[in-house]
């Protein structure tokens, strides 16, 4: 039959009523409104505009939207329910009073206003037919620590109340609400095809160069300064003894900043460093004090103490980071899929909105076909005030960069495409070698010279193209005159 829940016959008016320990505090009423009363689910469910209406709404005189399927007394929602949000949601933009009718901000109010409405019952109906219960006791404990977190004394939190238009049986309800959508959260990518091991060595391979191998590197004791002068005077001191205590003593009166262990500076890669430092580092011998080396505005001695050789991690060492990384990212594409796919598709076919009321979320409405979030003055033969900014007509494809698709990188490296660049006029490459010419009658010459290599190239790839396109077609008229032939044949 569904979930079991701490309302009554799921009509989001009952709920609990046990007064909550006092807690309180006017910044944590703040903090309470943001994690209850923002757009519910605006995080998780995403709103996925339906294509075209599917016919005329049905809804009663007084209800604003009705639901198929929806839990017990849910399946409507009326205009006093609309207009008591509707002022709750004014009241929490900091408004004093009500938008202006017609006015930007009013439509704004309007349409999330609708929204609330009606993810609530999409969220409530959704935990319903996943079968997910949620019980009285957990909606008062969540409630409770929810007030504790956010408020000092009782007289904080019904003051907030007041100040939300809110009531506790409200608060309740919202509060097995964020409940809901935390356990569908956890439950729908439940239901992602579990990672194989041959999917995780798959990763492992095409990931093995550059996440699990560790490149060749070398620890170095290091003595960098400014002055030139101590850093001549500590090479002196390190190639009569370079021993670990020498160069301790030697660190701490001419490096301070490499004193710690001695100057040593362990696993450097070759990858990370450049110039005279990476050559004086990667060329000396195991035991050899090299420098003075300039690097930018210092001075640095060096001396290799260890080599470390190139090394792999095996895919047993690996294999469970992997499986973890691979389930958590197929679980969140299955998420994506479920929200667009099933769970968006499924509850706007369900909900008929009455007519001031349709929104994306309705089976009624209808798309324009433009983005909502272009300005119409871009679809208006004649705008007042025309738009300064429009989007494409058509959408540009992304497709994967040829080679860039791996295990690691299964959408491979997304690049738009565009437009091949228009040939240039007889008049714009006259302009272009008057303006080479002026540089000098040699390099005139050099670029006329490749301007013919490149028209003679261009010249013999479409001579080349149109060839092939023929043989084409002179084999495609043999193929099917044989073909024709063989048919009569058959029917004599």
């Amino acid at each position: 039959m569904g979930a079991k829940s701490g309302r009554n016959k799921r009509g989001g008016r009952g709920g609990p009523k046990k007064a909550a320990p006092q807690t309180g505090g006017r910044k944590g009423a703040q903090r309470l409104g943001l994690i209850l009363f923002a757009v519910v689910f605006v995080a998780l469910f995403v709103v996925f505009a339906v294509a075209e209406g599917l016919g005329a709404s049905s809804v009663p005189s007084g209800d604003i939207a009705t639901i198929s399927s929806a839990p017990d007394g849910m399946g409507s929602i009326t205009k006093d329910e609309y207009n008591v949000s509707y002022k709750r949601q004014w009241t929490q933009a900091g408004l004093k009073k009500a938008p202006k009718a017609g006015s930007k901000k009013a439509e704004e109010i309007h349409k999330g206003t609708i929204e609330e409405l009606l993810s609530k019952v999409w969220i409530f109906g959704e935990g319903e037919e996943l079968g997910i219960e949620i019980t009285p006791k957990e909606v008062e404990t969540q409630l409770n620590k929810t007030k504790k977190e956010s408020f000092k004394t009782e007289k904080a939190f019904q003051e907030f109340l007041k100040e939300q238009n809110l009531t506790e049986e409200d608060v309740n309800q919202l509060i097995e609400l964020q409940i809901l959508q935390t356990k569908i959260q956890e439950k729908v990518p439940k239901e992602a095809p579990p990672v194989t091991e041959a999917q995780a060595k798959e990763y492992y391979e095409a990931e093995k160069a550059a996440q699990y191998t560790k490149k060749p590197s070398r620890d170095v004791r290091v003595v960098v300064n400014e002055n030139k002068k101590e850093v001549e005077e500590a090479l002196k001191a390190l190639e009569a003894d370079n021993s670990e205590a020498s160069w301790k003593k030697v660190t701490k009166k001419y490096s301070p900043t490499t004193e710690a262990n001695a100057g040593l500076q362990k696993e450097i890669s070759e990858e990370f460093l450049t110039g005279p430092l990476k050559k004086a580092i990667f060329t000396a011998k195991v035991g050899e004090v090299v420098g003075p080396v300039k690097q930018e505005k210092n001075y640095l001695l060096l001396e290799v103490v260890k080599l470390h050789e190139e090394s792999v991690q095996p895919f047993a060492e690996v294999k469970s980071t992997i499986s973890t990384q691979l389930t958590q990212e197929a679980e969140q594409k299955y998420f994506t899929e479920w929200v667009a796919n099933d769970y968006q598709a499924t509850w706007s076919a369900r909900t008929q909105c009455a007519s001031g009321f349709v929104i994306e979320n309705c089976a009624n409405f209808k798309s324009s076909s433009h983005p909502a979030t272009a300005n119409a003055a871009c679809y208006e033969a004649n705008p007042k005030k025309p738009a300064t900014e429009c989007p494409a007509p058509v959408v540009q494809n992304q497709p994967a960069l040829p080679g860039s698709v791996t295990a690691g990188k299964p959408e491979g490296e997304r690049l738009p495409q565009r437009p091949r660049p228009e040939a240039k006029s007889k008049k714009e490459k006259e302009e272009a070698a008057a303006a080479k010419s002026a540089e000098g009658a040699e390099g005139a010459e050099g670029a006329a010279g490749a301007e013919e290599e490149g028209s003679a190239a261009s010249q013999a790839e479409t001579e080349a193209a149109i060839k092939a396109a023929e043989e084409a077609a002179a084999e495609a008229t043999v193929k099917e005159g044989s073909s024709k032939e063989g048919s009569s044949k058959k029917g004599e």
